[in-house]
């Protein structure tokens, strides 16, 4: 890697930081819930609303990265997440904050597709997985960062100017304006071919194909669960425990930590141990937290519970998306497309986690994820014993 590299290497991890903002939407949901008296149902539209941008833009950014380049595409969604960051400073309404967390889930879902293939040029494909590897670590800070940063602002342990907990998109749109123009004036070079790019059309032939097919829903259930818990853990304690709003968002923060950790530890895992053993692993410890979240009523029962969905989901999305392109290598930029897209589990799970804790409390939002470690368990058949 040349001196140049290195020094883009910088700016890089800031924007992997700033992708790490799309996990704000789970703490935030929370606090607008509680300052608009929204229901479950109706908060969980925000989260839903993030990730329902992943089906519409993901191919669409493939198709434009051919036209401007990584870097634009990366500066675009840096600009297009900073700008939902500032308007929740101006206002806490309803349409504000929908409006806030589309922007947010646009911004990610560009991010999402072109910031790797970026990386992939800045360090000439020499150590590209560790690199990758360090900026989902490095992605995971912003993501743990958030809920504290939230409760800290409510309970006015750093001053939040008036904002409360709104002084994290403060904070965070800060550091995203910074990462936009540290981009801007870092060179790099790439050359710009113009060539066929997949579209909805074959990408969505591709689901014919039943590993492709399967390794779609999987992810679809790995980024349900995902934000799922991002958004129900507090709620739990909340109706379990009798805790308060920032009492509980150390819940949100204990997924993440135990989600780095899984990711720092799994590329070694997976090096050491055949995918589909460290696959059963996985999803065995998701199904051991759904069974402590649905009937624990202690403080350890359920912070186990949130730790051991949090490191057993940490993994699945890779060994997934492994599995589809390993299948079909001739059409990897249709298969990556198609994965990204299944990031569109975001918006389902939510939603109905959202109905059906209305209906029966957080046990049934529970009851929602646990669907989802089931379907991974009938995954199991789909990777290969060798």
């Amino acid at each position: 890697m040349g001196k140049t590299a290195r020094f883009a290497i910088i700016p890089l991890m800031l924007c992997f930081f700033c992708m790490g903002f799309v996990d704000l939407v789970g703490i935030a949901s929370n606090y607008v819930k509680e300052d608009l008296g929204l229901t479950d149902s109706v908060a969980n539209i925000f989260p839903s609303l993030v990730f329902f941008w992943f089906l519409i833009f993901s191919v669409p950014t493939g198709m434009l990265m051919n036209k401007i380049g990584k870097k634009k595409t990366v500066l675009l969604s840096l600009i297009v997440t900073v700008f939902s960051l500032l308007l929740p400073i101006f206002g806490n309404n309803f349409y504000i904050m929908l409006i806030a967390f589309s922007l947010l889930g646009i911004g990610n879902a560009l991010m999402q597709t072109s910031l790797n293939p970026l990386m992939a040029i800045v360090t000439g494909g020499k150590n590209l997985a560790a690199q990758l590897t360090f900026g989902q670590f490095v992605k995971a800070i912003a993501s743990f960062m958030a809920p504290y940063l939230a409760m800290w602002g409510a309970t006015a342990l750093i001053p939040s100017f008036g904002l409360s907990w709104r002084v994290l998109f403060l904070i965070y749109f800060i550091v995203g304006t910074l990462s936009t123009l540290l981009l801007l004036t870092t060179p790099i070079e790439e050359k710009i071919v113009e060539g066929k790019t997949s579209t909805f059309a074959e990408c969505f032939k591709l689901l014919g194909t039943p590993v492709v097919l399967l390794s779609f829903l999987g992810i679809m259930c790995h980024v349900g669960i995902d934000v799922g818990t991002n958004t129900t853990a507090p709620k739990i304690l909340m109706e379990r425990l009798g805790m308060t709003l920032n009492e509980a968002a150390f819940a949100t923060s204990l997924y993440f930590i135990f989600r780095t950790i899984g990711c720092l530890t799994g590329s070694f895992f997976l090096r050491v141990m055949k995918t589909r053993t460290f696959f059963i692993i996985s999803v065995c410890m998701m199904a051991a937290s759904m069974v402590l979240m649905f009937i624990g009523d202690s403080q350890t029962l359920l912070y186990c519970g949130i730790a051991l969905v949090g490191y057993g989901n940490s993994n699945v999305f890779s060994m997934c998306f492994a599995q589809a392109l390993t299948a079909m290598p001739e059409k990897q930029n249709e298969v990556s497309g198609l994965m990204i897209m299944g990031l569109f589990g975001g918006t389902i799970f939510p939603l109905v986690m959202g109905f059906m804790s209305d209906a029966m409390g957080q046990a049934g939002a529970v009851a929602v994820m646990a669907v989802g470690v089931v379907y991974l368990f009938t995954y199991i058949k789909q990777l290969k014993t060798s």
